[in-house]
């Protein structure tokens, strides 16, 4: 089968195509054809070699594809030949074939497509774990959610509007401001201002009445973490997501204890890994929101193995660079 693969980490024009095995499913796995895959900063991150978690070389890349059942393990009785499924795999989804665990394949809706369910992958459960799990979300809550015009902040402001909270979105690039004010965001926070240390905090007091915001969602790092912690109100809560606009910071200790504020992180993996069920929550919420049309799937850069146009798997290796220079131009603000 073709697939593509990472031989050296390094930059996505490193990635070859070639032919591999196809891959036999374990007794608890089965084997998913892929029909479309997601392109997210994280792969980015892989195939570079920076990422917290590593695969040995040489590898397939591409997490969250989806595709239909085509073989099923000995002891696989969950699902059937023919289900159509987003596979939450880690490694391998850059193919034409993956095996994964079948308690980490979720049914999709039968108005779903498949390309809606790969744009879904990685950004609308760590978007819902990060409300859910670790902010635990209530109703009438105010949310900032930084970085929000990228995938997990879209994700972010509709999941959180669906559930019931006010929403803030900061956004680096003003332009993209009506764009997060479609999603759902009530507000907009310009991190891109002079002085963000104060202004960050200005805007949202202006948003909220001088209170602050309950949750906070940063997948930015850097000097923006540090100026969103000023905004949270009592009892806050603040979820590290990621770096993607900065170094990684520090913390004053003390500003938690006279602010009765938390920080926690989220690293959405180990919760496929230690918690499976919840995760099958996770995705069953998310499935019925986008029935009922209470959220849209951001556009990215999924692309297809299967079609009638079969298209060449050269595509993916066009859309790793597209993000790169998506994110290499969102660096971090002027001061």
């Amino acid at each position: 089968m073709r697939a593509i693969v990472v031989d050296q980490f390094g930059p996505p024009e490193r990635l070859r195509v070639g032919e591999v095995a196809k891959p036999m499913p374990g007794p608890d796995e089965v084997m998913v054809a892929v029909h479309a895959a997601p392109v997210n900063y994280v792969d980015l991150l892989v195939v570079g070699g920076t990422y917290q978690f590593l695969p040995p070389l040489p590898f397939i890349p591409g997490k969250g594809p989806a595709g239909v059942v085509a073989a099923l393990g000995e002891t696989v009785t969950s699902l059937r030949i023919g289900d159509r499924v987003l596979a939450m795999t880690e490694q391998g989804g850059y193919a034409e074939a993956v095996t994964v665990r079948a308690d980490h394949c979720y049914r999709l809706p039968p108005s779903m497509s498949f390309n809606e369910a790969a744009s879904l992958s990685l950004v609308y459960d760590t978007a819902w774990f990060a409300l859910r799990e670790r902010a635990r979300l209530e109703t009438g809550e105010t949310v900032l959610v930084l970085g929000a015009s990228g995938g997990v902040g879209r994700a972010a402001i509709q999941l959180a509007h669906a559930m019931g909270a006010r929403v803030l979105a900061g956004i680096l690039r003003p332009e993209r401001a009506a764009s997060v004010r479609a999603a759902g965001a009530d507000a907009v926070i310009d991190l891109s201002a002079a002085d963000l240390r104060d202004s960050l905090r200005s805007q949202v007091y202006a948003a909220t009445e001088g209170r602050g915001v309950d949750i906070i969602l940063d997948p930015l790092g850097g000097p923006i973490f540090e100026a969103a912690m000023r905004a949270l109100a009592w009892r806050g809560r603040l979820v590290v997501i990621g770096f993607a606009a900065g170094p990684i910071p520090t913390i004053r200790t003390n500003y938690l204890l006279l602010k009765n504020v938390e920080i926690s992180g989220l690293q959405i993996s180990d919760y496929r890994k230690r918690r499976p069920a919840q995760v099958a929550a996770c995705f069953a919420e998310i499935f019925s929101l986008r029935s009922r049309g209470r959220s849209s799937p951001l556009r990215r850069h999924p692309f297809r193995w299967i079609g009638p146009a079969r298209r060449s798997p050269h595509c993916a290796t066009a859309a790793l660079p597209a993000v790169t220079s998506r994110y290499s131009s969102r660096s971090v603000p002027r001061m």
